[in-house]
């Protein structure tokens, strides 16, 4: 299904999907993975990711979350987004290795083309985000919270964070790389990259994954205090700073998406990639068992 035809589907899918509701003053709405509450008067949404048991990014959440995104990019009261997970220990596992396992090519260019479309709505977006990671955070998860304008980290050491690619046998693309050099530096990024490392809290926080470590319990309401500090800003010229720094970023895959696309799909349907993703997919249900 193309994503605009997704879009469509989704935004008429009625109270089921689309519904609103108002609760104790906010606003709030939901898909059946996404859950938005919106403070009207102090202009802040909480987006939290709630597809159990491990927040992964499959097709249907990559829609939902682009279309919650999109719904408050043109909500103008809004200004800022606190990015979190309902689900406890995880903030997101990431990308959804099934839906890049035996699948055909065609649903590999779909999905992809949905994961570069919530990046770039992400990075480039004219509202405050800030993330407040209360779990686990490895690849795709790692890279919902770069996008973001401030990261706020539970300094707990079962969760970590990073962009572990490598150690799936896959390969992180070009722009993950470049989101990845552009936070914390070319020689940390060269090596995380290789050795796929997870950081736990405090050499996050060293090497700049994240800009702060709090509690447990105190993750949201650092995030809120973050984002009272940001909202003091004035949007024209934070926004304008913002597109300053990130528009090379964002363009280098804007010029090249269609061959982004073409890349991945042709590379996940290696038979040596399919049997890396097999094997590591066969471990984790083992785990579970």
């Amino acid at each position: 299904m193309a994503l605009a035809a997704a879009r469509r589907l989704l935004l008429h899918a009625g109270s089921r999907l689309g519904r609103r509701e108002a609760v104790d003053g906010a606003r709030r709405f939901a898909n059946k993975r996404v859950l938005v509450e919106t403070e009207g008067p102090a202009g802040v949404a909480v987006m939290k990711l709630r597809n159990p048991p491990v927040n992964s990014l499959s097709l249907e959440c990559l829609t939902e979350f682009t279309i919650s995104l999109e719904k408050l990019e043109n909500d103008k009261s809004i200004r800022g987004v606190i990015l979190t997970s309902e689900c406890p220990g995880i903030f997101s596992a990431g990308l959804d290795l099934l839906e890049m396992y035996g699948r055909n090519p065609a649903h590999y260019a779909e999905y992809w083309k949905n994961v570069q479309e919530l990046w770039l709505r992400l990075y480039t977006s004219n509202m405050i985000l800030v993330s407040a990671i209360n779990g686990a955070s490895p690849a795709g998860g790692c890279l919902l919270a770069l996008c973001c304008d401030y990261r706020v980290m539970a300094d707990n050491p079962k969760y970590t964070i990073g962009l572990n690619e490598s150690l799936l046998g896959i390969v992180a693309p070009f722009w993950f790389k470049d989101m990845y050099v552009n936070t914390i530096g070319h020689r940390e990024a060269e090596r995380a990259l290789q050795l796929g490392t997870l950081f736990p809290p405090a050499e996050a926080l060293k090497v700049g994954v994240v800009d702060e470590l709090v509690p447990e319990d105190k993750v949201h309401s650092k995030a809120r205090s973050v984002m009272a500090k940001w909202l003091a800003i004035p949007d024209h010229s934070r926004q304008l700073t913002k597109n300053m720094m990130r528009k090379a970023t964002a363009d280098n895959l804007i010029k090249q998406r269609e061959a982004d696309i073409q890349n991945f799909t042709s590379f996940i349907s290696k038979d040596s990639i399919q049997k890396s993703l097999h094997m590591y997919l066969e471990k984790l249900k083992q785990k579970k068992g």
